[in-house]
């Protein structure tokens, strides 16, 4: 069967978690190939709501191998903690289901501290982080100086190697922003309180994936965020640290050799954004509140409310072009059913001049959105599973949608459960 890859078309929270796991059924590996715990990936399914940070979103689904890719930022904390609440849920979390490269490094527990006293130190400069040390990480993992995985295999070595890290990084922590030194205690109880307990899930993973891709295996590359969040394509610098695109799940997965068939970019029927950085279809006051509430928009990790506005065709263009789509999901389509006229970003404005392409990040912020109405469907689609069952209004927004990205529309969700689902093909 084909190898596919579920990514973020815009700035992430479209739906990525809810679509990885209703089509993990399918494949025999599900793989987070970059990212870490700063962001969630809600599911609704028989075992109840969920708000993933690090697992994989086919961890619900008997017989698929779920899998941290090496260019994951593994947190053992938080990674420990949220498996623990799924499997009090009746998840079965084992060894055989749940696979961590012994190459991915550990976000380490001054990661955390060093991400939210930057954002202190910025002040109203800040880049929005959700504070999960994903930054400082990121940035520790180029200057080769993070703990692998795998390390926690050879104790001598790794207690030599977490000395010299401690004193290098104390250095940081104490003269830059005055903060509070870490110790060895410290990192000792971190070491048996967490990394202790994931010991188990380690393995080469790389291996592994070579093995199931010459068994003939399918594979599902799950990514985190979105295009416009991507660290070299998005609204630099307000982007996350990795890549968020699915040319790089080879690289992030382990298996470099992947061949990627089909690429579905997660598209919103509206946008959203959370955290700070340019947005330029933004929505203000009153109809933003009722958008927003109608949406529930409220970040997974965080709860702070989203920032909202209508469809930007511009972006999701941008977005699309980037990740290389083939083919595209619709989510929360029936949030839009209140209104009388559904918004449209078409274009933007700027200098002057109408414009279709994503511009440059840092003429964003003067860029104004060019808004057109359709016409809203002013009903309660949720119970619809057929295409040819929906609203009139809403095909021709499906349609219209299609048209100016295009691409074509095979999945629109219209709930956030796994099977309020509709197919189109």
């Amino acid at each position: 069967m084909a190898n596919s890859a579920v990514v973020g078309v815009n700035w992430g929270d479209e739906g990525k978690g809810r679509l990885v796991d209703l089509l993990a059924e399918k494949y025999d590996v599900v793989v987070r190939f970059q990212g870490g715990g700063n962001a969630g990936h809600t599911v609704i399914n028989e075992f109840g709501r969920f708000a993933l940070h690090l697992l994989p979103a086919g961890i619900f689904r008997k017989g698929v191998v779920n899998v941290l890719g090496n260019g994951v930022a593994v947190d053992p904390e938080n990674l420990w903690i949220e498996m623990q609440e799924v499997m009090s849920k009746g998840v079965e979390i084992t060894p055989d289901n749940l696979k961590i490269s012994d190459r991915a490094s550990l976000l380490l527990p001054w990661h955390r501290d060093l991400d939210e006293l930057e954002e202190m130190r910025l002040a109203d400069k800040k880049y929005g982080s959700t504070k999960q040390g994903i930054a400082p990480f990121y940035s520790d993992k180029y200057l080769k100086k993070t703990i692998l995985a795998g390390e926690l295999f050879y104790p001598a070595e790794l207690k030599a190697h977490l000395a010299d890290l401690l004193e290098w990084k104390n250095l940081t922590l104490t003269k830059v922003y005055g903060a509070k030194p870490y110790t060895m205690e410290m990192l000792d109880e971190w070491l048996t309180a967490f990394c202790d307990k994931i010991k188990p899930y380690i393995c080469d993973t790389g291996a592994l994936l070579r093995e199931m891709q010459e068994a003939g295996k399918s594979i599902l590359f799950e990514a985190q965020l979105g295009a416009l969040r991507d660290l070299d394509y998005g609204i630099y610098p307000y982007t996350t640290s990795s890549n968020t695109i699915a040319a790089y799940a080879p690289i992030g997965s382990g298996l470099a050799s992947a061949k990627i068939d089909n690429v579905i970019g997660v598209v919103k029927a509206y946008s959203t954004c959370v955290g700070e950085g340019p947005f330029v279809c933004e929505m203000f006051g009153e109809e933003a509140i009722k958008l927003r509430e109608a949406g529930l928009e409220y970040g997974a990790k965080t709860g702070r409310p989203r920032r909202v506005g209508p469809l930007d065709i511009v972006a999701t263009r941008y977005g699309a072009g980037v990740q290389s789509v083939t083919e595209i999901a619709l989510t929360k389509l029936d949030v839009l059913g209140y209104m009388d006229e559904i918004p449209v970003c078409t274009h933007y404005l700027l200098n002057g001049k109408l414009i279709d392409y994503f511009p440059f990040p840092s003429a964003l912020k003067y860029a104004k959105p060019a808004i057109e109405f359709l016409d809203g469907w002013k009903c309660d689609i949720s119970s619809v599973r057929r295409w040819e069952d929906l609203p009139k209004e809403a095909k021709e927004y499906v349609s219209y949608i299609e048209k100016a990205i295009g691409c074509p529309i095979t999945y629109i969700s219209v709930g956030p459960e796994r099977d309020s689902i509709i197919i189109k093909k």
